[in-house]
């Protein structure tokens, strides 16, 4: 009796079982056609030769492999995936392909939801018309060719919750509608070569949980992500954001900034972000101390600080957090001793190998335990920190409300003064003659200045006027260069780069990694000059950038590795090679004269310039020598001042009783 109304249970659930089995549905003959027609556009690729009129592709699982497949609901298609086989390194397309027919093809896939389309050699701008696919999720259309701006219609793709279309060509800024997308959960655009700022509206991308914009030439402040609750993953690096420290919100796992130009010092707020696994800030301008408790985040796996200035002592006492695996602190300004858990397991899991840990060109000590690597002398740091304007914390007491009216009265006199000489200037223009200088900065502005604030400020301030900023538009960003970047600047300085040598040193011409070209002047150096005397002279250095000044770019010092004082200084500069002044002006240069337009603004400039050394800088710059042979010309025929009174030039000649204080000129 119990078998038969078990057999009679059977009978009755039977139907009900075979329901629930998804039925063999054909695909509609036009999606057949659709995407047997994607296989031709896409060139036969070898990814696809199973496909063929009689292939089934819903439920015939013959035809499936991992780079190739579709997936359906009922007789539609809903996931396409094609993945080339060579990856981001597949060739294009031939040039009879077209984009647009190749999407106009895709759009008669009304249901589809997923698409993977990598590594195909697909080229061309991102059609519009992309909006069709109205049900799209998810699309992955990484390593191709795919040019141009990102199209208005992707706006409309309501549903869109990925968008991925890494190591492509893609141009143009962000644009405004990606807050458009409510659903949007994951950006991907890394390498390719967007460009401008980030838009303000994606801070209105409330789905946001992955930001991707590496490697592209973004630049500018990163809009406040704080409000953005569910992002987790940040990854900005190299690229030209900055100078501060983006706001996130406190459920960010990893945030990587690495290759940008943030500057000033890490938000105390990063010891509270407790979800925080990765952090890389590295190859930055970060100055401060380094804050610690970075180090004990409780899920902290991966930090990365080099290549950047941050101070601090370490000491052997400090925690670790027990996930952190990696940490690099290299190439800073650090002393002290490595925290002892950096440099074994912790005691509670005696079995798991120690944190990896890269510590070198600090000035740490070994005395702690583990391997620091090679150090720099403990001065070294200190005399660096004061060179890059880390000063201590009576920076923070200044109030920015006084510095801001300070900057807007300066700008507003040095804006005035440049009005003033470039109409004498102008009107002395057919003597083509340049002589000194004799003006002086604005005596009512100094005055005024110099009786609402304390000498200290003055003194402290890396700049005091917002006419640096706007003159410094397009020059590199000062910065220290280390000797090993010098010598392979001039392949060890060798006889073939010295453009000259006088009674202060040697001048070499250059060319850095990146292929910039450089003056480099070297200086001999008394051992009697102080640390405090290279802090002003640097201080002072590090503000003569302008675009009508042959400009400095950087220092670099070399020490005595017995006692760790400086024994010469190399000052970095701009190198112009189109001329100068004279030679351009001169009769029987016909083929290199300036027209008449061109000396006027050349003229101008020249002012332009003037007005900078007087009136943009504190103290300013006077007796500057001003000929027209030390007028030089660049490439696109700008006027920048080749020899300006460079203090610490001054002070050596006096001191040795030579002359000049020349920046090299034209060779």
């Amino acid at each position: 009796m119990a078998r038969r109304s078990c057999r009679h249970s059977l009978l009755i659930l039977l139907p009900l079982l075979l329901a629930m089995v998804p039925e063999s549905t054909q695909l509609q003959s036009s999606q057949t056609w659709s995407l047997l027609k994607i296989q031709q556009l896409l060139n036969y690729p070898p990814v696809l030769s199973t496909w063929a009129n009689h292939t089934d592709f819903c439920y015939g699982g013959d035809y499936k492999t991992a780079s190739a497949f579709v997936e359906c609901y009922g007789d539609s298609v809903t996931q396409l995936h094609i993945i080339g086989p060579g990856g981001a390194g597949a060739p294009p397309l031939p040039k009879t392909f077209s984009i647009d027919a190749f999407f106009t093809t895709l759009s008669r896939l009304p249901d589809l939801r997923v698409l993977t389309l990598t590594g195909l050699g697909l080229w061309g701008p991102l059609p519009g018309k992309v909006s069709r696919l109205a049900s799209l999720e998810i699309v992955n259309i990484s390593g191709n060719y795919l040019y141009g701006q990102l199209p208005e219609g992707l706006s409309r793709l309501g549903s869109l919750q990925t968008f991925i279309a890494d190591d492509n060509m893609l141009s143009g800024e962000l644009p405004g509608w990606l807050g458009k997308l409510p659903s949007l959960a994951v950006l991907s655009l890394r390498n390719n070569s967007l460009q401008g700022p980030l838009p303000e509206s994606v801070r209105d991308m409330g789905s946001l949980r992955s930001l991707t914009l590496a490697s592209n030439n973004l630049s500018g402040a990163v809009p406040d992500l704080s409000a953005l609750k569910n992002l987790q993953v940040v990854d900005l690096a190299n690229n030209s954001l900055g100078p501060a420290f983006p706001r996130l919100g406190r459920k960010v796992a990893s945030v990587v900034l690495s290759g940008n130009r943030f500057s000033d010092g890490l938000p105390g707020e990063l010891s509270s972000f407790y979800l925080l696994e990765h952090l890389d800030v590295s190859r930055n301008r970060f100055v401060g101390p380094f804050p610690p408790t970075l180090l004990a985040l409780p899920s902290i796996e991966y930090l990365s600080i080099a290549g950047n200035h941050f101070t601090g002592l370490l000491a052997a006492n400090m925690s670790c957090g027990e996930n952190l695996r990696f940490v690099d602190v290299s190439s800073n300004l650090l002393t002290g001793s490595l925290p002892s858990c950096l440099t074994r397991p912790p005691s509670s899991k005696p079995d798991e190998s120690k944190v990896t840990l890269v510590a070198a060109s600090n000035c740490l000590s070994a005395t702690g335990g583990g391997d620091v690597g090679w150090q720099h002398p403990f001065l070294f740091c200190q005399n660096q920190a004061l060179a890059v304007g880390i000063v201590p914390d009576q920076a923070h007491s200044r109030k920015s409300g006084a510095k801001a009216g300070l900057v807007a009265g300066i700008v507003a006199g040095a804006l005035a003064g440049v009005v003033l000489v470039g109409v004498a200037v102008f009107l002395a223009v057919r003597k083509v003659t340049m002589r000194r200088a004799k003006a002086r900065p604005p005596r009512r502005l100094v005055e005024h200045a110099s009786s609402a604030y304390p000498s200290q400020f003055f003194a402290d301030a890396r700049y005091i006027s917002q006419t640096v900023k706007l003159g410094a538009l397009g020059i590199p960003a000062y910065r220290t260069f280390s000797l090993v970047e010098l010598e392979a600047a001039t392949n060890n300085f060798e006889v073939s780069c010295l453009l000259g040598q006088d009674a202060h040193g040697q001048m070499y011409r250059g060319t850095l990694g990146n292929g910039t070209a450089v003056t480099i002047r070297s200086l001999r150096v008394k051992r009697s000059q102080t640390s405090q005397s290279f802090n002003r002279h640097i201080e002072m250095i590090s503000k003569l950038r302008h675009r009508h000044l042959v400009s400095a770019l950087g220092h670099c010092f070399e020490y005595n590795l017995d006692d760790s004082t400086v024994t010469q200084l190399y000052l970095v500069f701009e190198y112009v090679q189109n001329g100068n002044l004279r030679s351009r002006i001169s009769q029987g240069t016909e083929g290199r004269r300036l027209p008449w337009v061109q000396r006027i603004s050349t003229a101008i400039g020249v002012a332009k310039g003037i007005q900078f050394l007087h009136g943009g800088i504190m103290p300013g710059l006077f007796a500057n020598n001003l000929k027209i042979t030390n007028i030089l010309v660049d490439q696109n025929l700008v006027a920048k001042i080749g020899s300006y009174n460079i203090p610490i030039l001054a002070e050596t000649a006096k001191s040795e009783g030579g002359g000049g204080s020349k920046y090299p000129s034209d060779r």
